[in-house]
């Protein structure tokens, strides 16, 4: 498998040899839904947030007599049957929304998540990056390169030139070849690889 390799003016020079362990596996579509939901369920906050009756803010008189109303019994009304009283099984701030996933199975799903890119031919090469740090710049190179919609830059290191340039970008972002993830490979439909990227991917991931 192969992927095409440009330059900085954005022309095509050659092509690159792609990893087979790596870029191609059999992809596991259930495996890559696992690692996504993971993410964004470990990512998660709770928001809503319900009264117990020991929290609620109310009379601890009793509503009526205890007999001859002809109604039931009430202690208070901190109860959920009473209005502006207690919810039963609300939800409630302290929910822990955390799932686990081994770091083998993690890493396997990463690799899948390559491998349908690459099967797909979302996958670009690029042979550099020496520019200034600005959008503008690295704007027209994305022009220049057949990139559908949104586009995934992959560095070999944090390189503070691509990652300054495309900060401001809604259609392009870019990542530290080392952090790469099952959920920004899948949210972006291509990815723009820096030639010396590779490398750094197959001895991150293949030792794992």
């Amino acid at each position: 498998m192969k992927a095409k390799l440009y330059n900085q003016s954005g022309e095509e020079t050659g092509s690159i040899d792609l990893n087979k362990d790596v870029f191609g596996l059999d992809v596991n579509v259930g495996l890559i839904h696992q690692a996504v939901v993971m993410t964004q369920a470990n990512r998660r906050t709770a928001v809503a947030h319900t009264l117990k009756r020991g929290e609620v803010s109310t009379s601890t008189k009793k509503p009526h007599p205890q007999k001859h109303t002809g109604r039931a019994r009430q202690g208070g009304t901190r109860n959920s049957q009473h209005r502006k009283g207690a919810v039963t099984f609300g939800p409630r701030f302290d929910r822990n929304f955390e799932k686990r996933m081994p770091k083998k199975q993690y890493t396997k799903a990463l690799l899948c998540a390559l491998s349908a890119k690459a099967k797909d031919g979302h996958i670009l090469a690029l042979d550099k990056y020496e520019a200034e740090p600005k959008t503008k710049i690295i704007a027209e190179l994305i022009k220049k390169l057949p990139v559908k919609k949104t586009v995934l830059i992959v560095a070999p290191t944090k390189d503070k030139t691509i990652f300054r340039a495309s900060a401001n970008m809604k259609y392009a972002k870019a990542i530290d070849a080392r952090n790469l993830s099952v959920e920004k490979v899948m949210k972006f439909e291509d990815l723009l690889i820096l030639q010396d990227a590779f490398e750094t991917i197959e001895k991150t991931f293949l030792n794992n």
